[in-house]
């Protein structure tokens, strides 16, 4: 869609490389903001709370519950977005290049800051010319946030977290842009305003306050980005005993998490360019939705743990308030995710209606967002329902309330981010001669990768599939889950691209997925400038894969698994990683589950798995 827009704007549109497909993108473009529009229109409640559209509605529900929480919120952001603004006296056609857009204030509400009530003054930015320079602001990664708070507490070290106050409002705005001012502004209504300050919902405005940011973190913290993950920041800096380390900062658009010994240094530094809200940096007791929470492991190591029972106790009565519209109600007996004997691909219910898709869509991503902040025994579960996303059917939508009751029978789940080493016998493993196969094979280290700092970690990797599983296209699906130590960081459950006739070639599929992942958070861990000691401990449970991998003497002659087979085979010679057989025929789909299902609160994921 934007390089459709950037075809118009440049006038490219009627070159034969854009005309058959720019207008199609377009019009696409002008349904997808109407459905959006619609679809604000529609919403009512968030957390039980009904949300105004408008300043004269939200006046109206604050006299409803005799209160003023809507017109707190109301000017409060006023105060804050004013200096924004600088009325323009002159006439109209001086401004010259100007775009107008039109204004308006929407409303939310807080979940983390005990549903506090928020209102965002905002601009038509879908309405102005898409800008040639970069138009967005990255996050950090949900992945690099678990390998930062394993890093604290394998290194010792402390966590704050903090909010910068209107964040997009401290830098400059790089369009040029008026306005005219509504009631909001009172006494200044019908005046002509230029938008000085980068103003929510314009396009250029999340590059712009990112950029100010990198600016503070990088020319006066001496921060510099890592190329893994450019928002997270580091810097080398050394404790009083004279351990070497790296201090991290995570950056998630106004959300800024500190990593270090010396926290306040940091803090301070970043204070003295940008308010921060409520002035205060603390201990991060929600991020991103979930609930962090410093704790104890069966060693008594201390580690923070992950939770999403506070997210998913919202979103529990938000599915609970749309049933009871519906006269209906959650399941009461979920022992499992799923319904027993229910298989998603023979489901053959009537087709859900746009209302009904609607809220599928809805509900699926509120479930994958919790799979993302540490619901792993759901985690296949919604991976297959993801599938139905297009045509989704009542008995899809059953499921996903199934999903729901299971999750209110079993709330409290945490993931431990757990920095001790786990036991493993070497004697699973075997070292063999490579050299006539893979010569010059080497583990391709990257030359601008930062001195590795700190204590050291391990990666231990258990991949599975379930062949066949899909009873109606027979397409397999792959399961991983990588732990740091014993803190699991990364996982996997998705569909296989290929049909494989045999487990042989299901395994190994999936053995090839996980070993990119390998790969990949290797590259990672060392951008982060994290001493990595030694291969990584791969397990998987079929013993021809297992052998195929292993041993530098045997061969596989089947052409569509040739690929893999090499991939994994060099990854063993360079020592990335090690694979040994799992002596357990559990299903990685029921392990997660296994895992997930402890009886008691403080028992580990990565117990069960060691």
């Amino acid at each position: 869609m934007q390089l459709a827009e950037y075809a118009v704007q440049h006038k490219l549109v009627e070159f034969p490389a854009f005309k058959w497909w720019v207008e199609f993108v377009i019009n696409r473009r002008k349904r997808s903001l109407a459905k959006v529009k619609s679809k604000y229109w529609l919403r009512s409640h968030k957390y039980g709370i009904r949300i105004p559209k408008t300043v004269k509605e939200a006046l109206e529900i604050d006299s409803e519950n005799n209160n003023n929480l809507w017109w707190e919120a109301i000017l409060l952001e006023m105060k804050n977005v004013k200096p924004a603004f600088r009325k323009f006296e002159g006439n109209l056609a001086d401004l010259v290049g100007y775009q107008k857009i039109s204004c308006h204030m929407i409303f939310d509400v807080k979940l983390g800051e005990n549903f506090r009530r928020k209102a965002r003054y905002v601009g038509g930015g879908h309405t102005t010319e898409v800008p040639s320079a970069l138009t967005y602001s990255s996050v950090v990664s949900r992945e690099s946030v678990r390998i930062m708070l394993t890093l604290a507490a394998l290194n010792d070290l402390d966590l704050l977290c903090c909010d910068i106050q209107n964040a997009y409002l401290t830098a400059k705005c790089r369009e040029k842009i008026y306005t005219v001012a509504g009631p909001e502004f009172g006494s200044e209504e019908g005046s002509i305003m230029v938008v000085e300050m980068a103003l929510y919902g314009l396009k250029s405005s999340g590059a712009a306050f990112r950029s100010k940011l990198a600016g503070v973190l990088h020319d006066e913290l001496d921060y510099r980005p890592s190329l893994a993950d450019p928002d997270v920041w580091l810097r080398p800096a050394t404790k009083p005993n004279g351990e070497r380390y790296y201090e991290y900062v995570l950056c998630y658009v106004d959300d800024v998490l500190v990593i270090s010994h010396q926290l306040m240094r940091t803090i301070d530094g970043i204070r003295q360019t940008f308010k921060l809200k409520g002035d205060k940096a603390e201990l991060p007791g929600m991020y991103l939705g979930a609930q962090l929470m410093l704790s104890s492991n069966d060693r008594g190591t201390k580690c923070w743990s992950l939770s999403s029972e506070k997210y998913l106790k919202a979103a529990i009565a938000n599915v609970k308030e749309a049933l009871k519209r519906q006269d209906s109600k959650l399941p009461s007996h979920c022992p499992t995710p799923f319904s027993s004997g229910y298989h998603h691909a023979e489901d053959t219910t009537t087709e859900l209606n746009n209302r009904g898709i609607k809220l599928y869509q809805e509900m699926i991503g509120v479930l994958r967002w919790a799979v993302e902040i540490g619901r792993l025994d759901i985690l296949l579960e919604v991976s297959l329902l993801s599938s139905y996303l297009a045509i989704p059917r009542t008995g899809n939508l059953a499921q996903i309330y199934h999903i729901f009751g299971y999750l209110k029978h079993s709330p409290r789940r945490r993931l431990f981010m757990d920095p001790d080493e786990p036991v493993i016998s070497e004697n699973r493993f075997r070292k063999l001669d490579w050299t006539d196969f893979y010569r010059d094979t080497a583990e391709a280290i990257p030359k601008n990768m930062p001195k590795p700092l700190g204590r050291s970690a391990t990666t231990h990797c258990f991949v599975d599939a379930s062949h066949g599983s899909d009873k109606v296209t027979r397409r397999s699906q792959t399961g991983v889950l990588i732990f740091m130590n014993r803190a699991p960081v990364m996982f996997y459950s998705k569909r296989q691209n290929s049909v494989e006739v045999s487990t042989f070639g299901a395994e190994f599929m999936a053995l090839r997925c996980a070993t990119e992942m390998v790969v990949s958070l290797w590259y990672k861990l060392r951008m982060f400038g994290v001493p990595v000691d030694g291969p990584t401990n791969m397990f998987c449970d079929n013993e021809a894969v297992y052998k195929n991998v292993v041993n530098p003497t045997s061969e596989l002659n089947k052409k569509q698994h040739s690929i893999s087979y090499h991939y994994c085979r060099e990854k063993v010679a360079e020592d990335v990683i090690r694979i040994a057989k799992e002596d357990s025929k559990t299903n990685l789909a029921d392990v997660f589950t296994k895992c997930m299902a402890k009886s008691k609160r403080e028992e580990l994921l990565g117990n069960f798995m060691y």
